[in-house]
């Protein structure tokens, strides 16, 4: 099983650059990046971890380009989103931006999407909450049409745009896996009908993770990664996502100056 880091960057945290190096110094296979365009100032949307919503929400770097400052100065180290909130994004400029990030990098991008939470950042976009399922299975259709077809073109209900060329083509072949996020029954379906790997968060059953791989398995899929997000540093608890087949556990790293950062990714070093 590998091991990675999940985490905000922001403008008050270490920057990408040292925080990459220092990964890959200490031997974590991946780092997930976090995104949110912006926080309304109107906080309807109750946050899914409780209580206030933290600082780092507020001040997030745009991960693609903190990924790009990651790439050229590691050589192995996995640059991921955790996740991508694509349904607030343009599918044909996001295809450009992964595409350019998976040749930057030589092949080393994992795209992470999900449906996201804040209602109210949704529809600053332009995206209505009650279809942002629907939208993002489109999206990820869309997206891999972008990325292996040399005259892309797609036609659904949220998205159609006529044949278009678009490179650069991603490293990658097919293209960089889709990581989708989430452990609804829609997200789970979104999972079978659409995506490369699975991306869960720390709080679910391992025991939810062998139901869903048998599920998988049984509906024709039975070698779809997984990776856990999030999750705690607890020995016991990773040793039974290593049991239930996952292939990748990625540790919260809090959003820290640069010591403090060092210091704790030496915490989750000796854990790995």
């Amino acid at each position: 099983m590998e091991y990675g880091i999940a985490t905000f960057v922001t403008d008050e945290t270490i920057q990408p650059a040292p925080l990459a190096r220092a990964l890959e110094e200490r031997g974590f296979d991946s780092v997930f990046l976090a995104e949110h365009s912006h926080i309304p100032v109107s906080r309807e949307t109750p946050y899914e971890g409780g209580g206030e919503l933290p600082r780092q929400y507020y001040r997030t770097l745009d991960p693609f380009v903190a990924l790009a400052a990651m790439a050229p100065v590691t050589e192995r180290l996995l640059l991921a989103t955790g996740v991508a909130l694509q349904i607030q994004r343009d599918v044909i400029h996001t295809a450009k931006e992964v595409a350019s990030l998976d040749l930057i990098s030589g092949g080393r991008v994992l795209f992470g999407v999900g449906v996201g939470w804040n209602r109210e950042e949704m529809r600053n976009h332009g995206t209505d909450p009650r279809t942002r399922g629907a939208l993002l299975n489109e999206q990820i259709e869309a997206l891999k049409a972008i990325w292996t077809q040399d005259q892309a073109t797609y036609s659904g209900e949220h998205i159609s745009f006529d044949p278009i060329f678009s490179w650069p083509k991603p490293v990658q072949k097919p293209h960089p896996p889709v990581y989708v996020g989430g452990e609804s029954p829609k997200a789970l379906d979104r999972l079978l009908k659409h995506g490369d790997a699975w991306l869960l968060r720390g709080w679910t059953d391992p025991a939810e993770v062998k139901r869903v791989r048998s599920w998988l398995a049984d509906n024709g899929r039975p070698d779809v990664p997984f990776t856990v997000f999030a999750a705690d540093p607890d020995r016991a608890k990773v040793e039974q996502y290593a049991e239930a087949g996952v292939e990748r556990v990625t540790f919260l790293l809090p959003s820290l100056p640069e010591a403090g950062t060092l210091a704790k990714l030496d915490e989750f070093a000796a854990l790995r």
